[in-house]
This record gives structure tokens, C-alpha cells and sequence, in this order.
């Protein structure tokens, strides 16, 4: 049964997009669907998501068909029975010429070949190069002339006798696992029969549906193995030795490391999900050879294969092996990649993932959980996801989903999870988290960072915020703090000090001659190549952090700014009082050392343009250069002298605090940048400081905190007042006339302010300072692109994917969202790297199976908090000196001391749970976890025997039985 989905661009068979094929080897050009062709066109179809099943049947290749050769469809036909792994297809003797096995076999067999391969009467029966001879009635040359090409196609399987010569034998493998894979790793054979990609992917799911439910656990031999990370069950003292990867490495003298081709097929098939195509299969001993002879891979040392699985676990990937050929032989390690992996997403869509676990499955300690999430993030199959530690207030804990099993259940397409990749990456249940890291743009581990600082691991704390965020220092000092405000704490007294805490771990590090940089690495070793050259346009938070996780994987990046230093509005924008140069400094420079190159002074649309870096190898763009031009507000008399944007005036005086004002200023907003301006003008010699702005004081945008910090310097704050004209005097300001505002938003709370034209004051000023609103400053910079702008000049994009009209240019930060706050950009930044990631690689879709980082927050109204740390909320002291007369930083970090005591307040809100039916063992996760509050334990051992494939149904079929008189029993007691 296939599933089909359409739209406008795809159709999508047996639950995966295919891409339209366009002309098709033999058929002509046809409207082909991976090499099926769909009785209905494009223009007729209206398939919809959601449609229910339809028969495969309704695909065939050509209606009008008829074999060249009669004869060969005959031998195609009956080489197709033997190979397949589909027993209906086998018992009932129903394969035909529209079937996937004879098409691909008809493709790249020629007639002989196919007649040598009949001669194998079974799969997986072995026979030397002599007796291939004599079975075909054949020179011994020749034979190995047939052999050698039919090697290459990876139609047949080499391996070495266990006799004492060890010669080399062949047999015939079944299509999955076996030939269908092997014949994906020849790229010139890939490269002529493109169709092979969904072959390939049809034969892993075709024999399983509707079979996969009566499979017992650990898969019984269909063909991968989940094994556990060997560190996550060192310590387990029921472990069994084939569970263990040095078990399996040892056993070998051989190996060898190859494509994977489950990502090489997706990647063909259009439906990659960001696991790059590199080298990530180890192939053992007499694979190792196999891989070498037909020159898929090459061999590699004892010392490389560890290399190579622990810097798969760093990434995320699932060890696999071959559970085909029982207890004493493996064909290779597999570091799979959950997206694209044949295997995880079969199990997966069927929703049956025992088909595949291992014997053990993944356990959360709560009492030592933090919620951190980075379990969450890594695991495969979305068993693991956040919820809640604190009991409701009825005392009982929240409870959470299981996955339904098959065991006890009718089984059907009903049943089959057909999200199953975008479900893995859930991260979240319904029911909610810790509201520190919903809140959150970055969705920092607020909680595994805090409880670190507690227990005095500061250089540990430092590299979890990184993580998530590159700059934590930068962030400590401007952050408009949203975790806080949603911190669960101020519901019973005053929110944790989240950000000063984080400030006082990212200050050690300033302290140090020595700072964390991180690994950057690409998926399968070292670095991309220029052919991978990726330009940021834009050095602020948006643009950095980009650079950061574009590094971080690999990729040669190069940040592009106009202006003399990087850092954006961070650098030029936010007053040294509040954020000082060096701090930022600083934490560009871990950028720079990890070897993100900045080319500073250059405005690409004026010394350079885009079409320009195209011919110098730049693949893709991501372009955020923030909104640094400020907004007039369109009255009389603004354009006397004295008047300027408070973006202009912050720029200047970030760039020079010599820069002076003579008089009294009148500064016009009522956000933070209009508080910065006003508080920047105080240190930059204004007489007298007045701030006015349309809202009323409980409507302004600007922090509570920073208005309450102006007025502490003196600056006299006016609500409800806009400006209505500038009084000029010998084209000078001489004072501004403002009107009284009524009301700001309008019913639906747009903002539409109305205003009293007779209610009016006149406020005198040398100096007026409009902070209204800022606009972005895009020069020729988008000449020659297909770049759309919104009516406020902003950059339309997609909102998931953040890219543009141009296919290969991405927008963040200010740029995309308006004027927000750093934390919000780094965001931007980060997202801005998944999508690169995956477009600079063909086959990439930008948007499956992506991690869209979406979090709830708990139920604050129904929880119950027993006992807590009653200190109160610690507060940061000040340098000595008068902050109207420096433009220093005078807030001081919290002390070690205080950092303990604010640490201990935190009720620990949020924890991990895992739901054992859906996991399936592979240990990932304890990987990640800092907090040892992940374990495996053995719940499954029979997952752990390993059966030869020839002798799965004398496991499956006790198993259905049993299983079936399970559903008989629960029928009559009436479950469903």
C-alpha cells in the first residue's frame, strides 16, 4: 500500500516527498514519481494530505508498456521473486512488471547478467569463483570478468571463506539490508539510474508494512540493531558482551569507512533534513574489503573507527549494526542519522520501534534532572521530552503519554505515525515546562546552568549557556530579562536573579588569559572547503551568531561589516554604561579564534556586491545588518539644526565619548533606546534632560528598571505628550511644541494614537533627540536581487526558514523581525544557520524534520511548592562614582557568595521524561547530560539475540501467535 500526498511542487509515495523526475530512462518524458508513474498528471490529481490509502497499483511505469524482450521480462520477473524480501510477493507469486524489484532489476541488468544470477537459486548462499564456473557452464576468466562487474554494481556480495585458504566467495543478497543499499554507494552507477534512490527507499518499507507489529523485540533479525553507546552501559553489570561496540571492533583486523547511503539517497530524493552526506558507515573485516574492491570506501585503522563513533556521538548520531547473520558476524558499525536513517524511520512510521531498539531503554532520575534539554535535542525519536518536576496543586505529579505498542493492539495504517520525523522533534509536552526556558528566545538551559553555578562548576555552566548562546556576557549586561519575568519564584516572592547569574559566570572567563573555545568540526571530520564559503552581511548579534554555529560546523565563514569593528548596534548603538566595548571585544575574539574571518570597512552594495561574492564562491548569504537609521517624525521645523535620530546620536558618541551637548535636551520616546539616548545625553554634558512619549507610564515598551534608573539621574519623564512642531530660532531648536495623546492603541490594540489638538506645552531644548523608531539602511545592497521588502523596510522571508526571494539569501535580526532586543537576533542567527546548513548541501529540504524549538509553559496557577530556599533575591553592588560623569559600566557582578545563595532559590520546575515505549536504547542521551540524571538499564534482553535472516519466521511466528491471542483476549474484556 502506498500513501499518496500531493501539492503543488510534490507528490509524496509511501509517506516521503519524491521530487518530480521529468524524463525518464526508456519511457520518454512522463510525468514520473521516483519511477512510478501516477495514473493521473499534475494537472489532474487532487490528492490531498490526509487522503486515506490508496493501492500501489495505481502506479505503474507505462500504461502502453511491452518488453523489448519478452524473454529477459521473464528472467527479470523470476530474478525479482528471488531476491525480494516482500513473502507476499514470494508465496502468491504476484510480482509483476510494475512492481519497484523488476523495474530497477530490468534498468541495469542486461540479459545475461540476469541469467548468471538466477544460477544462485537462493540468497545468501555462498559460492567460489570455480563453482560459479561450473554453474554456469563458464571459463573461469569470464566467470570472474561477470563477477567483478555484477561486485561493482553491488548486485552480488563478496566475503572470505572460513576454510583455511580463505578464499573469496559471492552470493546474492537479499535487496535490504544488501544490495539495494550497495548499489546506492556506486555513484556512477547513481549518477545513471538516478531512480535507485526510491527503489532504495521502497525496499526498506515495502516488506515491512503490515508485517512490523508481529515482529518481536530487537527486530529479530530484519536487518538494523540500535547498540548502545558503550560508555552509557559500561557500568551495567547485566550487559551482555554483542551489546557492547568494542565487543564487535575487536572481533575484526579489518575495517573500512564509506558514503552512508541512506543520507546519499535522501539527499537524491530531495528529502534530506540536514544530516550531510559524508562518510559514516565502518564496514568490517571481509565488508572492509568488499568497500575497497569496488571502490565505495578504504580502509581505515582500529584507532580512525573509534574516532569516528565518538565524534558520531558528539553529533547525534544512532550506532547501528547488521542483525542478519546471528550471533557471530556483523557486516558493519552504522552512525545514523535519525532523519534520514532507513532504518529509524521505518520502525518509526510503523510506530513500531521495538523493530529496531536495543535491549535497554532510557531512564530520568528526577531529583537530579535540570531540565536542560540537551537529551531532548539530541534524541532520535522524540522519546525524550520536557515536562514538569513540581507536583499540582492537588498534590499529585503530572502524567504523562505513553506510545501505544502493537503487542496487545490490531495494527493497521490507522496506527502508523506519518509525522514521525517532525514528531521526534517535539521538545515539549502539552502540559508545559520550566517558564525559564519557554520564555527564553534562545531557550537557554536556565536551569542546568544555575544549578552548576551552585555547585561551584563555572567552566562547565559556561559551555552549556554556549550552547545556545555565544555571547553570555553581552547578554548578562542588556538582556530585557523575559526568563525572569515569567520566573515561577515571583509567584511567591521575587524572581531568580537568572541574568546576573549568568553575567558572573561569563565574567570569569573575561578574567582569564585563556577562553573556551569550542570544537568546530563538520559531521564526518574536519572542515568544509571553499566550495562552502558562506558570507554574513552584517556584523551585530544576528550576523555573529550565524558565523558562530556556521563555524561551529565546519563551514568557511566570512563576516562582512561596514563598519571599522564588529559587534553592530551592540558596538554602536548600546552606551558603554551599559554594555562596555572590551565585554564585546572579548567575545567577538572566541569567533575570531575559532577562524570566522571579518572584513570590516567593507559595505557589500557599494565596495562590493552580491553577484561579486557569488563569482568568488560564496554559496549563500545571510544578511543582518540590523536597523541602524533612525525615523523622523515628519513635523515642521525638524530638519533646523540640533535635531537628530538618538540612533545617529548613539553611534557617534559609542564611536566617540568626546562628542559633547550644550543645553537642555529634549529626547522624544518612551522605549529603551529612547532611555538610552536620554541617559547617554546626561553623560554627554546636557544641562537638562526631558523625556517624553506617547504612552502612559504603565504602556511604556522601555524596561520598568532602566526608567526607574533615569530617573534616579535626574531625567524628568513626561507620558501621553507627541510632538506636534519644532520652534526654530535663527535655524536652530529652540524648543519643541508637544500635544497631549488620549490614547495610544485602538480597540483591537493597533497602535493608532489620538490626540488633543488644543491641549498643548512647550518644552525648551538646545538639543531634540527623536528615538521613535528605526528603519534599516539597505543602500544598493539588494541591487540585482530578488529580495521583497514589507512596508517598513523590512525583509520579507519565510518565517520558519528566514529565507528570502533569492533562494541562496537569508535574513535575521533586525532586518527580518523590526527592532527587537540581542537575544532575540541570536536567535535569528542560529535559525539563520539551520537553513544554510541544509541549502548549501543539494537535496536538503529547509524545513523537515526541523527543531523548531517551541516550548510551553506550565500551569503557574496549578502547582504545588512545598518548601524553598526562603532568601531573598540578591542584588548586585555598584563601583564607586557618579554615573552621570562616565560613561563606565558601574554595575558590579554578583559575588561568589551571592551567586550560591541566589542559585539555592531556584525551585527547579522543569525535568525530562522519557516514554520507555518509544525509546529504543541507544544512549544518546546520557551522552549529554552533565547532571548524571539519565540512565540505561536492560528492560528488553531478549532485544539482544541476534538471528540469521533465513531464520526470522521461526521467531515471528511463535511471536504473532502469542501476540494474537493477546488481541483475541483483550477483545472480549472489551479493550480497544
Amino acid at each position: 500500500m502506498l500513501k499518496v500526498q500531493f501539492n503543488s511542487m510534490r507528490y509524496e509515495l509511501h509517506f516521503e516527498h519524491l521530487t518530480l523526475k521529468g524524463k525518464y530512462p526508456r519511457y520518454g518524458k512522463k510525468q514520473m514519481v521516483g519511477g512510478f508513474m501516477a495514473k493521473k498528471t499534475l494537472t489532474e490529481a487532487n490528492w490531498k494530505i490526509g487522503d486515506p490509502m490508496i493501492n500501489e497499483n495505481d502506479f505503474w511505469q507505462d500504461p502502453n508498456y511491452k518488453a523489448e524482450d519478452p524473454e529477459k521480462e521473464m528472467l527479470v520477473l523470476e530474478l525479482a521473486k528471488l531476491i525480494t524480501d516482500r513473502y507476499v510477493k514470494k508465496l502468491t507469486n504476484k510480482i509483476n512488471n510494475r512492481d519497484p524489484e523488476y523495474w530497477m532489476l530490468d534498468h541495469i541488468l542486461n540479459k545475461e547478467q540476469v541469467k548468471f544470477l538466477l544460477n544462485f537459486k537462493k540468497t545468501r548462499v555462498p559460492y567460489s569463483i570455480e563453482e560459479l564456473a561450473q554453474m554456469n557452464n563458464m571459463p573461469v576468466d569470464k566467470t570472474q570478468e561477470m563477477v567483478d562487474r555484477l561486485k561493482w554494481i553491488g548486485i552480488i556480495e563478496q566475503n572470505r571463506a572460513k576454510t583455511a585458504d580463505k578464499h573469496r566467495q559471492y552470493e546474492l543478497p537479499i535487496f535490504v539490508p544488501g544490495s539495494a543499499e550497495f548499489m546506492m554507494m556506486q555513484d556512477k552507477l547513481t549518477d545513471e539510474f538516478p531512480e535507485l534512490a526510491t527503489f532504495f527507499n521502497l525496499m526498506t518499507q515495502l516488506p515491512l508494512a503490515g508485517i512490523t507489529q508481529m515482529v518481536p523485540p530487537g527486530g529479530a533479525g530484519v536487518g538494523m540493531h540500535v547498540i548502545p553507546v558503550e560508555k552509557a552501559i559500561s557500568l551495567e553489570n547485566q550487559s551482555v558482551p554483542v551489546e557492547h561496540l568494542s565487543r564487535w571492533i575487536d572481533m575484526y583486523d579489518k575495517y573500512g569507512i564509506s558514503e552512508c547511503s541512506c543520507r546519499k539517497q535522501q539527499a537524491m530524493r530531495g528529502e534530506g533534513s540536514g544530516e550531510i552526506r559524508g562518510d559514516y558507515c565502518i564496514g568490517m573485516g571481509d565488508m572492509a574489503e568488499y568497500m575497497d574492491d569496488r571502490g565505495i570506501g578504504h580502509y581505515i585503522t582500529k584507532e580512525e573507527v573509534y574516532e569516528i563513533l565518538e565524534r558520531a556521538e558528539r553529533h547525534g548520531y544512532v550506532h547501528q549494526i547488521t542483525n542478519i547473520d546471528g550471533e557471530g558476524k556483523i557486516v558493519a558499525i552504522c552512525n545514523c542519522a535519525p532523519g534520514v536513517c532507513n532504518a529509524l524511520r521505518t520502525s518509526q512510521l510503523f510506530n513500531t520501534p521495538n523493530m529496531s531498539a536495543s535491549a535497554y531503554r532510557a531512564h530520568v532520575e528526577k531529583d537530579k534532572c535540570v531540565a536542560c534539554g540537551k537529551c531532548v535535542e539530541v534524541c532520535p525519536v522524540g522519546a525524550a521530552k520536557l515536562g514538569q518536576k513540581l507536583c499540582k496543586k492537588d498534590g499529585s505529579e503530572v502524567t504523562y503519554p505513553k506510545t501505544e505498542l502493537p503487542d496487545k493492539k490490531k495494527w493497521g495504517p490507522e496506527k502508523w505515525n506519518y509525522n514521525y520525523r517532525d514528531d521526534a522533534k517535539i521538545n515539549c509536552y502539552k502540559t508545559g515546562t520550566a517558564p525559564c526556558k519557554t520564555a527564553c528566545p534562545v531557550h537557554l538551559s536556565v536551569q542546568g546552568y544555575i544549578k552548576m553555578a551552585a555547585e561551584g562548576r563555572y567552566e562547565d555552566a559556561l559551555k552549556l549557556i554556549k550552547q545556545d548562546n555565544p555571547f553570555p556576557y553581552i547578554c548578562g549586561a542588556v538582556c530585557n530579562r523575559r526568563c525572569e519575568d515569567a520566573c515561577t519564584r515571583g509567584t511567591i516572592d521575587q524572581p531568580l536573579a537568572i541574568d546576573e547569574i549568568k553575567k558572573f559566570i561569563a565574567s570569569l572567563e573575561l578574567k582569564q588569559d585563556k577562553r573556551y573555545v569550542p570544537l568546530c568540526e563538520k559531521h564526518d571530520g574536519g572542515m568544509w572547503s571553499d566550495e562552502y564559503k558562506v558570507a554574513i552581511i552584517g556584523g551585530g548579534p544576528a550576523g555573529l551568531s550565524a558565523a558562530y554555529y556556521l563555524r561551529l560546523n565546519g563551514y568557511p565563514v566570512t563576516v562582512f561589516e561596514k563598519e571599522k569593528r564588529p559587534g553592530g548596534m551592540l558596538m554602536n548603538g548600546i552606551p558603554s554604561y551599559r554594555l562596555e566595548k572590551n565585554i564585546i571585544d572579548a567575545e567577538i575574539d572566541v569567533i575570531r579564534q575559532m577562524g570566522v574571518e571579518f572584513k570590516c570597512g567593507v559595505e557589500v552594495g557599494k565596495d562590493t556586491t552580491i553577484q561579486e561574492l557569488r563569482k568568488e564562491g560564496y554559496k549563500a548569504f545571510f544578511i543582518a545588518i540590523g536597523m541602524q537609521g533612525g525615523r523622523m517624525a515628519g513635523i515642521p521645523g525638524e530638519t533646523a539644526e540640533g535635531v537628530q535620530t538618538g540612533v545617529d546620536f548613539l553611534r557617534t558618541i559609542n564611536q566617540d565619548h568626546s562628542v559633547r551637548l550644550k543645553g537642555a535636551t529634549v529626547v522624544v520616546g518612551g522605549g529603551n533606546v529612547a532611555i538610552d539616548v536620554a541617559r547617554t545625553a546626561v553623560r554627554a554634558g546636557s544641562s537638562k534632560v526631558t523625556m517624553l512619549c506617547l504612552e502612559s507610564p504603565e504602556e511604556m515598551p522601555a524596561a520598568k528598571d532602566e526608567v526607574a534608573e533615569a530617573k534616579e539621574e535626574g531625567i524628568e519623564v513626561l507620558n501621553g505628550w507627541g510632538p506636534r512642531e519644532v520652534v526654530t530660532e535663527a535655524g536652530h531648536v529652540k524648543a519643541v511644541i508637544f500635544k497631549k495623546c488620549v490614547s495610544v492603541f485602538d480597540d483591537q490594540h493597533r497602535f493608532n494614537p489620538q490626540f488633543d489638538e488644543g491641549d498643548t506645552i512647550e518644552v525648551p531644548c538646545e538639543n531634540l533627540l527623536l528615538s521613535i523608531g528605526q528603519s534599516v539602511q539597505w543602500g544598493k545592497l539588494l541591487e540585482g536581487t530578488k529580495v521583497e521588502l514589507n512596508r517598513n523596510g523590512t525583509a520579507i522571508a519565510n518565517s520558519l526558514t528566514r529565507q528570502t526571494a533569492e533562494p541562496d539569501i537569508f535574513v535575521g535580526g533586525d532586518v527580518f523581525t523590526g527592532a527587537k532586543f540581542a537575544i532575540d537576533a541570536i536567535a535569528g542567527g542560529r535559525e539563520g544557520y539551520v537553513s544554510i546548513n541544509r541549502f548549501v548541501h543539494e537535496g536538503n529540504r529547509l524545513d523537515l524534520a526541523r527543531d523548531r524549538r517551541e516550548f510551553i509553559e506550565l500551569d503557574k496557577d496549578d502547582i504545588s511548592v512545598e518548601t524553598f530556599d526562603n532568601a531573598k533575591r540578591q542584588i548586585p553592588g555598584k563601583k564607586a562614582g557618579v554615573a552621570q560623569e562616565t560613561f563606565e559600566d558601574l554595575r558590579l557582578t554578583l559575588t561568589e557568595e551571592q551567586v550560591k545563595t541566589e542559585a539555592a532559590r531556584c525551585l527547579g520546575c522543569g525535568a525530562t521524561t522519557v516514554d520507555e515505549n518509544r525509546c529504543i536504547g541507544c544512549g544518546l542521551c546520557t551522552t549529554k547530560c552533565e547532571f548524571d540524571a539519565i540512565h540505561l538499564t536492560r528492560d528488553v534482553p531478549a532485544a539482544s539475540t541476534m538471528v540469521r535472516a533465513e531464520d526470522k519466521l521461526k521467531k515471528v511466528g511463535p511471536y504473532a501467535a502469542k501476540r494474537a491471542g493477546r488481541i483475541v483476549i483483550n477483545k472480549i474484556l472489551g479493550d480497544k
